[in-house]
């Protein structure tokens, strides 16, 4: 088994942005917009010391998706890809601090970007109305990850985290559902021994 610690940073023009669910009160008579427009800063993603975080299983999924559309095939297994070796041997360590220029981002630091996004939440459902979301213009993040599985190697681990920042990204609207956030770019990458 390895850990790998990988410190990634937004690829220029692709902010980072997050929709987290949160349980925020209507206050009384308080119409669908007002409130939309007090909470929107609730969606973000905080740990115990107020920093916004990306969720660990954000990037993790980031990976398992790149892994499953590269369709590396993995040597000597009859044609078998790395899919399910990514799905099952990698693990994610918790979740990664946002920083800028070494410094935790705090939720009043967001810009907010308000779009026309279905009621419902399903994509091309119907009726359309005003959302507001949290935006980080220019980002990093280390992420640590246990790769327990030793078929794969660190370069393949390393090729399909990259491909991850190009092809899927993190967050809301990110490259993987058509959008262009959360996009990134690999500035370090650590490796070293992981024993139980």
């Amino acid at each position: 088994m390895k850990r790998c610690k990988v410190t990634v940073q937004n690829m220029t023009g692709s902010p980072y942005s997050q929709s987290a669910k949160h349980d925020e009160p209507f206050l009384d008579r308080e119409s669908h917009n007002d409130y939309e427009q007090r909470t929107w800063l609730s969606k973000c993603t905080v740990d115990r010391d107020g920093n916004v975080v990306i969720p660990s299983m954000g990037m993790k999924q980031a990976i398992d998706t790149a892994a499953q559309k590269l369709g590396t095939k993995v040597p000597g297994r009859r044609g078998a890809t790395y899919k399910n070796y990514f799905a099952s041997g990698v693990l994610s360590e918790g979740n990664a601090v946002l920083t800028h220029k070494g410094k935790p981002i705090k939720p009043a630091e967001a810009e907010k970007v308000t779009i026309q996004a279905n009621a419902d939440g399903v994509r091309g459902s119907g009726k359309r109305v005003p959302r507001s979301f949290p935006v980080f213009p220019n980002w990093e993040a280390e992420f640590s990850f246990v790769i327990t599985d030793d078929i794969i190697t660190e370069l393949v681990f390393e090729d399909t985290i990259k491909a991850a920042g190009i092809i899927v990204g993190i967050g809301r609207f990110r490259a993987e559902k058509g959008g262009v956030n959360g996009r990134f770019v690999i500035t370090k990458i650590q490796w070293e021994d992981f024993r139980v």
